[in-house]
């Protein structure tokens, strides 16, 4: 089997608090363990979606492991390069939600196993149309973003092309400087790059989301996806700017919808669509991963999706 797309970087599993406004610094009720990890996510909707989607990364030889791989495996992912590592625990997040729509998560990542990512072989790598990179998997270890320069430079040697969200995560950072020092070379060889407007500003230097979309093309993509939530999405290019109206949801967990909205613009590019067809498909995949609790639970199948859109945007059981 060919792949189509490969996403690489943090497998883990999450564990949330059970009720809003309830801080991580006191004994408390959590759920869990759900399979997350933000390539993660990406792959197994991209997966969903239809197509042929490997994922590299790594996991403990524990429970939260087969927890993910059977989640991974299940939706048809290849997981040839996500080997568990006997001497390292699987990654964990623990999140809670507050009212005014705030999380705040605690990582464990760059020492458990999700930062011992193997180096796929070139060929593995060589296959893929699309590269999907977060920028919280440049931020864990020097291990794994060393990896995903490699694996950039790969999928483009071969003629792929790389997706880029930049995932930025305050907790794995060191600072505006060095977040642009960590992203420039992932940026620089992105076809796309999916940021909110924050990011966007963050990356580019620019004040103002607008102004800094713009500013992104300058730097290496041909295309900016702009995450605007409740307004949807608008698509920059160096023809212009569409604006792509969203899908209205009852969101439940907004953890891993940015991710599905990924998937959705990834195949969309993919297939060949036009732009703004892809967005409303992009649209419509993170509005549905927002509205199962879980930050994998709410990547849907490509059949969900469409009967979804064709509804207008009314929720699918």
């Amino acid at each position: 089997m060919v792949l189509e797309i490969i996403a690489l970087g943090e497998a883990l599993v999450e564990v949330m608090r059970t009720r809003v406004d309830d801080p991580l610094d006191r004994p408390s009720e959590f759920i869990g363990p759900f399979p997350s990890g933000a390539p993660a996510i990406f792959a197994d909707a991209a997966a969903r979606l239809g197509h042929r989607v490997g994922f590299i990364g790594a996991v403990g030889d524990d429970d939260f492991g087969t927890c993910l791989l059977n989640r991974l495996a299940a939706d048809a992912v290849d997981i040839t390069w996500c080997p568990r590592i006997a001497d390292r625990a699987t990654g964990v997040a623990f999140v809670t939600y507050f009212s005014d729509g705030s999380r705040r998560f605690l990582y464990h990542i760059a020492h458990a196993a999700a930062g011992q990512m193997p180096d796929a072989d070139e060929g593995y790598l060589a296959q893929a149309a699309f590269l999907h990179i977060c920028g919280s998997s440049l931020s864990v270890s020097d291990r794994m973003r060393r990896s995903c320069y490699r694996a950039a430079e790969i999928v483009r040697a071969a003629g792929g092309r790389v997706s880029f969200d930049p995932n930025l995560r305050p907790e794995l950072l060191g600072g505006e400087e060095a977040l642009r020092r960590i992203c420039s070379p992932i940026l620089a060889a992105a076809h796309v790059v999916l940021p909110s407007g924050a990011e966007a500003e963050l990356l580019s230097g620019v004040a103002g989301a607008d102004a800094a979309c713009r500013a992104l093309l300058d730097l290496g993509p041909q295309v900016v996806a702009l995450k605007r939530g409740a307004e949807g999405c608008a698509v920059y290019t160096k023809d212009g700017r569409t604006d792509v109206p969203a899908y209205r949801v009852d969101a439940v967990d907004p953890t891993g919808a940015g991710d599905c909205f990924d998937a959705g613009f990834v195949v969309g590019l993919l297939e060949g669509l036009p732009l703004e067809e892809v967005g409303r498909l992009a649209n419509a995949a993170g509005a549905l991963g927002a509205t199962r609790k879980g930050p994998m639970e709410g990547a849907f199948p490509r059949d969900v999706v469409e009967r979804f859109m064709a509804g207008g945007g009314q929720p699918t059981a």
